[in-house]
C-alpha cells in the first residue's frame, strides 16, 4: 500500500510539471500538490536521480525529455486503474512462480514499468518502478510490437550477444508471439536474465498494458521457460 501511495504521489508531481509552461519551485508544488514540503522535496531527489526532472539555475524544477517527449502521455487516472486492475494478477503470479512480476505501459518507443512485485529469491531480477526499456529486446517491449500498433524501431539496439538485431528475424519473433500468445526474452536485454510476457486489453481489445515475469537463467531453465509461458496465457486475458 505504502508503495502505491508513495507512486501516485511521485506520478502527481510529475503531473504538475507537465502541466506548468514554465520550471516551477519547490514550494509551489508543495503548496498546490498540499503535500508536505519535506515530502515533495525527496520525491523531487528521487525523480531527479533518476533522469525524469532536472533543477535550472534559479532553482525551480522542470522535466527532462525523458517524461516530457513521451508519445503516450498517461495520466494519473489511467495508472491508478490499470494497476488496480492488474495488481492482483501480479500477486497471483508471484505466489505461483516465486519470480518478479512486472506491470509496464507503452511510453512512445519503449516500455515504462509502473508496477511490481519482487520475487522473494536473493537472487533476482531489479527493475525498478519508473524505468524505461526497450521494445525490440524485452518480453514487455515485444507484447507491444506484436498486439499494439506500435511501429517496429528504426534501429535496433544490441545489448548483448542475443539480441535480435535484424528486422527480418524481429518480424519473424512477432508472428510467433502473436501465435503463442505471450513473448519471451531470451537474455536478449540482459545477460542472465529471462522474461516471458503477454498483454493486458480493455473491452475494445486495445492493448493497454503489458505483465511480465522475470527471472535469473539458474531457476528458468527452457523448459520452465515454456511452463511459464502457459501460466502467463493463463492468468493473464
Amino acid at each position: 500500500m505504502r508503495l502505491i501511495q508513495s507512486l501516485t504521489r511521485g506520478l502527481e508531481v510529475v503531473d504538475a510539471l507537465a502541466e506548468s509552461p514554465y520550471p516551477i519551485r519547490l514550494t509551489d508544488i508543495s503548496r498546490n500538490l498540499e503535500f508536505k514540503k519535506s515530502n515533495t522535496a525527496h520525491m523531487l531527489k528521487s525523480l531527479v536521480a533518476a533522469g525524469y526532472v532536472e533543477q535550472d539555475s534559479s532553482r525551480r524544477y522542470y522535466l527532462t525529455n525523458k517524461v516530457a517527449k513521451l508519445q503516450q502521455r498517461h495520466s494519473i487516472e489511467e495508472i491508478i486503474r490499470w494497476k488496480e486492475k492488474c495488481r492482483p494478477v501480479l500477486e497471483i503470479l508471484s505466489h505461483k512462480t516465486g519470480e518478479c512480476t512486472y506491470l509496464a505501459v507503452l511510453a512512445k518507443d519503449r516500455v515504462w514499468y509502473i508496477d511490481k512485485i519482487d520475487s522473494h529469491f536473493p537472487l533476482k531480477v531489479d527493475h525498478p518502478i519508473g524505468n524505461l526499456a526497450p521494445l525490440h529486446c524485452t518480453a514487455l517491449g515485444k507484447t507491444f510490437l506484436a498486439f499494439g500498433s506500435v511501429k517496429l524501431p528504426e534501429e535496433l539496439s544490441i545489448f548483448t550477444k542475443k539480441t535480435i538485431s535484424n528486422k527480418k528475424m524481429l518480424l519473424k519473433e512477432i508472428a510467433k508471439i502473436r501465435t503463442q500468445g505471450f513473448s519471451c526474452d531470451d537474455e536478449e536485454y540482459a545477460k542472465g536474465i529471462r522474461c516471458v510476457a503477454r498483454p493486458v486489453f480493455d473491452e475494445t481489445h486495445r492493448v493497454i498494458a503489458a505483465i511480465g515475469i522475470a527471472g535469473p537463467t539458474v531457476r528458468i531453465n527452457y523448459k520452465r521457460f515454456e511452463e511459464l509461458g502457459t501460466l502467463i496465457n493463463t492468468f493473464v486475458k
